[in-house]
């Protein structure tokens, strides 16, 4: 049994209900939009986010018909994003497979983007669920507020520790932290477990971006992902912070000079990454996104000990552990 499936077991038959009611949300009138949904639908990923929402929920309290909607506002609003963050990054690929832009063109992807964005504002209004549309919209918020952060520094490399955990705050982790908040949320846990689970969320989010950022400076060739993908696009990541926080001068314009102006030239990237690891930039990184795991940790753990926090736990270990 795989990591993944094994973590799923607690929550599987509620998971097999989601993803019906999931595809029931998507479905349309018009010809062309369905044969989209559907499409984006076979090709769905590992489900972290539900496995957040209904292992939050389940930790707190009975999973209810406001926990599938929670679940289902956060899968609609992200597929949202990612449709549009394709359209943005001109991304023809996505986990492997074309994206909505590369096979039907940028103007029908952002339509599609808005038609998923408006199902999830018209799910939550019609249920009423108005506590949990503000969670959610307010993640989406911060992860465009995060996105424009990091495109505006990208210009001047002029990224500080401090700034790097805001963008990935919030870009990565306010997701999270909302998955599990509207989890807290949607079995009427009281505020302070609300409180106490969108936090855990936070720290899972970012030791989750730090090992993303990590892969790009994998040396051993067994990941889903090539090396030097931040780097060619000029993203100041922790590892490559921290190098040029410790680096002499002359160190220091060279690894800007080379992120600015070389990050096309393959040997002059894999110069940066050699030079990261000699200065102990990952070693910086891999230390920093433990700590957060530790802190989340300590958070779950002052909830009573069951089932659903055991997989949560090992959710957490694996968000860090895994290979892409």
């Amino acid at each position: 049994m795989s990591k993944v499936r094994e973590i799923k077991s607690v929550i599987a038959s509620e998971l097999d209900e989601f993803e019906s009611r999931f595809k029931e949300s998507m479905k349309s009138n018009t010809p062309l939009l369905d044969k989209i949904t559907h499409y984006i639908i076979k090709r769905k990923g590992k489900q972290m986010r539900p496995m957040f929402v209904f292992l939050s929920a389940k930790v707190c309290g009975q999973i209810n018909d406001a926990t599938y909607t929670a679940a289902s506002l956060i899968e609609l609003l992200h597929t949202a994003t990612l449709v549009h963050d394709d359209v943005v990054d001109d991304a023809n690929l996505r986990r492997g497979f074309f994206s909505i832009n590369a096979l039907w063109k940028n103007k029908v992807a952002v339509l599609v983007g808005d038609f998923l964005l408006s199902r999830g504002l018209l799910m939550s209004v019609d249920q009423q669920q108005f506590a949990l549309l503000r969670i959610v919209s307010n993640a989406v918020q911060e992860m465009s507020e995060g996105e424009l952060l990091q495109m505006e520094k990208a210009r001047k490399l002029d990224i500080t520790e401090e700034v790097y955990f805001n963008i990935i705050r919030q870009k990565t982790a306010s997701l999270i932290a909302a998955c599990c908040e509207s989890g807290a949320h949607s079995v009427q846990a009281d505020p302070d477990s609300v409180k106490k689970m969108s936090d855990f969320g936070e720290k899972v989010g970012l030791a989750f971006q730090i090992k993303d950022d990590l892969f790009d400076y994998n040396t051993n060739g067994n990941i889903g992902k090539p090396t030097g993908i931040d780097i060619k696009e000029k993203k100041m990541t922790l590892p490559l912070i921290y190098a040029i926080s410790k680096a002499q001068r002359t160190d220091k314009r060279w690894l800007v000079k080379t992120v600015k102006h070389h990050n096309t030239d393959k040997e002059k990237v894999q110069d940066v990454i050699d030079y990261v690891a000699l200065s102990g930039g990952i070693e910086y990184a891999r230390d920093k996104m433990l700590e957060h795991r530790d802190d989340a940790l300590k958070i779950l753990h002052s909830f009573e000990e069951s089932e659903a926090r055991n997989s949560l736990e090992a959710l957490v270990n694996y968000t860090i552990e895994r290979k892409k």
